[in-house]
């Protein structure tokens, strides 16, 4: 493992965006993406963090870890549903088939958790029992298992630029899908949060909730993309100390990037007015966090990739014929 002191020096070089010689560059939160011939994409994922829907700081080896570890859980849920990946010439870029996102981001939960507007506890801790279109009873305890994983839709940004509630029935009255693709999509959600899981209790993890989007393929098929179960699309909790803290009225110990937006939780943040000044340690720490996580998931060792990244992305690109 870096050593924190290192990681804190590597702050400085952590990738914060790319001028490749291509056309047509679009920047999201996290990644940059270039158009190519042949109907595929070139994507580049940054060491932006993103938490409340705002960039607050870049982290050493983030964007590694997130492409990595999305390239392997594509690799693990292919039998359950098409994604777009189809190589990865560099440690931070994937290339993959072009497909129209589906303007719907499709949220699985599988416990009553979460602090962000969105999430359901911070509903159901205001008094909300009428949660997504879902009924939930008085007297639950944060951080309780659900009968069985749900999921809730949100808009992808919406009017206000922030993520808008949905319920299930509310995709399909408001046109966003129809109802066999919408069908097709929650049925595949489901399924890979399942497989999700699995995977996630043997590296003795729980895999909380998650966030997926999918897109239509040219040839009209329905297709993952965009990330999967990393730790910035998911939340992961330690299993072994779980049932033990529940118990105690205690929230488990998390192991994603809500430690994050806990610590400016603290600060009285959540996504609103000036953003708070945190430590460097915090940065480093989440770096190694993103490893640890993706060796635990995927039973690899991290490779890290050599600082400054632009350099060895460019010459791996050559390489590959891409530039």
């Amino acid at each position: 493992m870096i050593s924190k002191d290192e990681l804190v020096k590597l702050l400085s070089q952590a990738l914060n965006k790319t001028d490749l010689p291509l056309a047509g560059k679009t920047s999201g939160k996290v990644r940059d993406w270039y158009d190519l011939p042949n109907g595929e994409r070139l994507i580049v994922t940054t060491d932006r963090l993103s938490a409340f829907d705002i960039i607050l700081a870049r982290v050493p080896y983030k964007g590694q870890v997130l492409n990595q570890l999305s390239a392997w859980w594509f690799e693990q849920t292919k039998d359950l549903i098409p994604n777009h990946m189809v190589s990865v010439p560099d440690p931070n870029v994937s290339i993959v088939k072009v497909a129209e996102p589906i303007l719907v981001e499709v949220i699985v939960r599988g416990y009553i958790t979460g602090i962000t507007s969105t999430a359901l506890w911070y509903r159901y801790s205001l008094g909300e029992r009428e949660i997504y279109g879902y009924t939930f009873p008085d007297g639950l305890q944060k951080n309780a298992e659900l009968p069985e994983p749900i999921i809730t839709p949100t808009t992808k940004g919406g009017a206000t630029g922030h993520d808008e509630r949905l319920t299930c029935a509310e995709v399909v009255e408001k046109g966003l899908l129809d109802s066999k693709t919408w069908e097709q999509v929650q049925a595949a959600a489901l399924a890979i949060f399942k497989r999700g899981q699995e995977v996630a209790r043997r590296a003795g993890l729980i895999l909380v909730d998650t966030k997926y989007e999918f897109g239509i393929a040219k040839d009209g098929s329905v297709v993952l993309i965009d990330e999967v179960h990393t730790p910035d699309s998911s939340r992961f909790w330690k299993a072994d100390s779980y049932a033990e803290r529940f118990a105690a009225g205690e929230d488990p110990e998390n192991f994603d990037k809500e430690f994050v937006r806990l610590e400016y939780a603290k600060k009285g943040y959540r996504g609103d007015g000036e953003i708070p000044t945190v430590p460097a340690e915090l940065w480093a720490a989440a770096s190694e966090r993103y490893i640890t996580i993706y060796e635990l998931l995927t039973g690899n060792k991290f490779e890290a990739g050599a600082y400054p990244v632009e350099p060895r992305l460019v010459e791996n690109l050559k390489e590959a014929g891409i530039l």
